[in-house]
């Protein structure tokens, strides 16, 4: 029987029935300009508002330190830029592990134009950035470290708490010299695990909408109060002057429904995902000769399995699959056309075979054991037929 299942939720998500309520609403009902003093913009702007303390309240931070974007790209550029940008204009250092995100990686290597110079920490055999690695690079004119919270490849957590640590003592150290800040992109770990801005350190931590059963094109950015970045999107002065730009209502409202359904069910949904993903893994392992998981099998979001098939080509694969109704990815969507190896599994020392030859299988909210069942049915015979033809 043909079933379509879609497990490539890393990439987006469906939006849940309960947060298109709320955006229908507010395409409705809240359709006036935030910026504007008449009632219909106020009630706009109270939308707004509202969502905001939502999404401060997942993160456990205060509403005002939550800036609206257009998405984690923008979020991570804001972060990037607007930090070194400001506080060190004439160049500096700037430290990001080797298995960023595109969205850190770029806006940060177009910094070297500026002046600045970029040093890349590994990530081991494992996907983890060793925080003693961290310690090494930073130098006296260090003035950003980004490491990505979860990755969105293998979804290996990274040790955050003890790189903060590590950036407040050197911040102590330094007195009145260059400042030094933390940022971490938390997009692929928001909803997955419970997530403390001060528990965890930072300065900046960016998470988008789509990932959590909201619409595309919003995202956040949080800053730790009082710190200050230099604008990149020039205009108006919504977003205390951090981001110019009349604000996306409709998705913000969105966003803030999806954050509150997250928080009140992260407990539960996260072991539900688990047990899909334990389920599936343990079956894939013992059924199927030669695939091994890449990344730390303990230290990973719930929702993520990366899974190397050995003689497999993983774009075959994935098209095979996709002609069976399965929707899986072999790595970033947003590197999608490319015909590199997976950057994060070259990082991780594996070889460009092997690296090929990984599929990212990432369950959701929507996925129940019947698609695992389904899933567990085509990909031996899959995996049998390109085994053959290779």
């Amino acid at each position: 029987m043909f079933r379509r299942v879609y497990l490539d939720n890393a990439a987006t998500t469906k939006v849940d029935e309960r947060v298109f309520e709320a955006m229908r609403r507010s395409l409705t009902d809240q359709f006036g300009n935030p910026s504007s003093i008449h009632a219909f913009g106020q009630e706009a702007k109270m939308a707004v508002d509202r969502a905001r303390h939502q999404i401060a309240e997942i993160l456990h931070a205060a509403p005002n330190e939550i800036t609206f974007t257009s998405g984690g790209t923008e979020s991570n550029n804001l972060a990037i830029r607007g930090i070194c940008q400001r506080h060190s204009p004439g160049g500096g250092h700037i430290i990001i592990s080797a298995i960023e995100h595109p969205a850190v990686k770029a806006p940060a290597e177009a910094l070297q134009d500026l002046g600045f110079e970029i040093s890349k920490a590994g990530a081991g055999t494992n996907g983890r950035v060793d925080p003693s690695e961290i310690a090494e690079l930073i130098r006296p004119d260090t003035v950003l470290i980004s490491v990505m919270l979860a990755n969105n490849e293998i979804g290996t957590l990274q040790p955050l708490r003890e790189i903060a640590g590590l950036v407040s003592k050197e911040r102590a150290s330094r007195e009145n010299r260059q400042k030094i800040f933390l940022h971490t992109d938390a997009v692929q770990a928001l909803g997955k695990i419970p997530i403390d801005v001060l528990e965890l350190g930072c300065d900046l931590l960016t998470i988008s909408a789509h990932k959590i059963y909201a619409p595309k094109g919003v995202g956040v950015l949080w800053a730790k109060r009082g710190v200050r970045l230099a604008a990149q999107n020039l205009g108006g002065n919504q977003e205390r002057g951090f981001r110019g730009g009349t604000e996306n209502v409709p998705g913000i409202v969105a966003f803030g429904k999806a954050c509150e359904l997250a928080a009140s069910s992260i407990e539960t949904e996260t072991t539900e995902i688990l047990g899909l993903r334990t389920r599936f893994e343990s079956a894939v392992l013992e059924r199927i000769p030669g695939s091994s998981i890449n990344g730390d099998s303990e230290a990973r979001i719930p929702n993520i399995s990366n899974i190397a098939f050995e003689n497999v080509d993983g774009e075959g694969l994935l098209i095979n699959l996709d002609m069976q109704g399965i929707a899986v990815s072999t790595g970033s969507a947003c590197s999608s056309g490319s015909i590199e190896a997976s950057p994060v599994l070259l990082a991780l020392g594996q070889d460009e075979k092997r690296a090929r030859s990984a599929i990212r299988f990432s369950f959701g909210r929507f996925n129940t054991s019947e698609d695992v069942d389904y899933v567990l049915e085509r990909l031996p015979g899959a995996i049998e037929t390109l085994r053959k033809l290779a």
